[in-house]
């Protein structure tokens, strides 16, 4: 049993064990863009002395406060998960001993909103839902020892909270989650599309192709306008997270004087240009109708300029004359496929016509190109290289390179 007097004094204990320590966090990725995802943490200064390379993400240590500033910078990161405990379990009985004194006053607040998540493989302990009812058993308990201690929040419930378990092995790994909604939401578009290609894996393209912002960038079939956007973000330096809200806000440890600084410090790198250097065209004008209106809410019109224009109909020169350069600068082109174009056939078509397009008239330009295939791969006309990637259930292709 929890004696009462080691739950009072929540503030005290929350600066002592989750603010004044070093905590462990995994951040998560698309598979394959484990090692871009290192090398974003790594520009960001954090303590990388004991991180490790892993399959779906990057873990780390450090203190909570560079949690908050990975989950606002890292634009490859599908959330950020911080460790709670970790111990060895067989049985219910021995589960429910385990669970008896972990401090959840220190993780949640009062009443907040919260959801179990439970993956187990290899464990004799299988049985998701009966898992997630023993940890829910478990903080009801808690909250009543400490309810005297415990100040509930009136605005907790803009931060809904989510516990990941997952048992491997009969060990058990305890996370809440950092990020809240998935970090590809970056609080740009409030609109979706036909298999719209996710930040994460746009901001991942961009940096597989070498795109850093200040050359000229052509998305020539945008729909919601993705790329158009991640780009913008990083040619202004723009936080990938600076839009939105994070489930770290409602943790009884967030302190909102060192969240503000963080901004703050990051608002210093943010610039606003005056000439687009980013080019957004679809032929659907309703898409550049909507892709115009969220680009004008957030302040972008001085680096995305959008037009209606087929791809097929689209010339290098235009742009240069827009750009007022004779630069040579990056396309990037996710084709339709499978559900947006409806057979096989007609997407090899049109992706062959693209690469026939792209070898006539845009010589010199970087390419981002998606594949479908390997063996549509082959059949592009100039020297790529092929990249694995993995986006919406299926196994593409990612194809850079210069076209030549």
């Amino acid at each position: 049993m929890i004696r009462l007097d080691n739950l009072g004094n929540i503030e005290k204990r929350v600066k002592r064990h989750v603010l004044g320590k070093i905590r462990s966090f995994f951040v998560s990725t698309l598979p394959g863009i484990e090692r871009l995802c290192f090398d974003e943490l790594l520009s960001l200064g954090l303590s990388m002395a004991d991180a490790k390379l892993m399959k779906g993400g990057v873990e780390f240590r450090d203190r909570v406060h560079e949690c908050y500033l990975a989950n606002l910078k890292l634009r490859m990161a599908n959330r950020i998960l911080m460790r709670i405990e970790t111990f060895q379990a067989t049985n219910f009985r021995q589960l429910e001993k385990k669970l008896t004194g972990l401090p959840w006053e220190l993780y949640l607040h009062k009443e907040a909103a919260y959801e179990i998540n439970v993956t187990s493989r290899h464990s004799r302990l299988f049985h998701r839902e009966a898992i997630a009812d023993q940890f829910k058993k478990s903080v009801a308990e808690r909250w009543s020892l400490a309810n005297r201690y415990l100040e509930k929040k009136q605005d907790i419930s803009r931060f809904p909270q989510q516990i990941f378990v997952r048992a491997f092995n009969d060990r058990f790994t305890v996370s809440i989650d950092s990020s809240g909604d998935l970090l590809h939401k970056r609080g740009l578009k409030i609109y979706g599309g036909k298999a719209p290609i996710r930040e994460t894996i746009a901001a991942a393209i961009l940096a597989e192709a070498g795109y850093h912002g200040g050359e000229p960038l052509l998305d020539p079939m945008c729909g919601t306008g993705t790329f158009s956007l991640e780009g913008a973000m990083i040619a202004n330096h723009i936080p990938a997270g600076w839009y939105r809200d994070f489930a770290f806000m409602g943790w009884p440890c967030f302190k909102p004087s060192r969240w503000k600084h963080i901004r703050r410090e990051a608002e210093r790198s943010i610039t606003r240009m005056n000439e687009p250097i980013i080019f957004a065209s679809d032929k659907d004008q309703s898409i550049c109708l909507k892709l115009e209106k969220v680009i004008r809410e957030n302040n972008l019109s001085g680096t995305i300029s959008v037009f209606r224009k087929d791809f097929f109909d689209l010339l290098p020169s235009e742009i240069k004359r827009l750009t007022k350069t004779e630069r040579n600068g990056l396309v990037t082109i996710n084709p339709p496929y499978g559900r947006r174009l409806g057979s096989k056939n007609n997407s090899e078509k049109m992706f062959v016509e693209i690469c026939e397009k792209l070898k006539k008239d845009f010589k010199g330009w970087e390419i981002a190109l998606i594949a479908p295939s390997r063996s549509l791969a082959k059949k592009v006309p100039f020297t790529v290289a092929a990249h694995d990637l993995f986006h919406g259930g299926l196994n593409l292709i990612l194809l850079t390179g210069r076209i030549r």
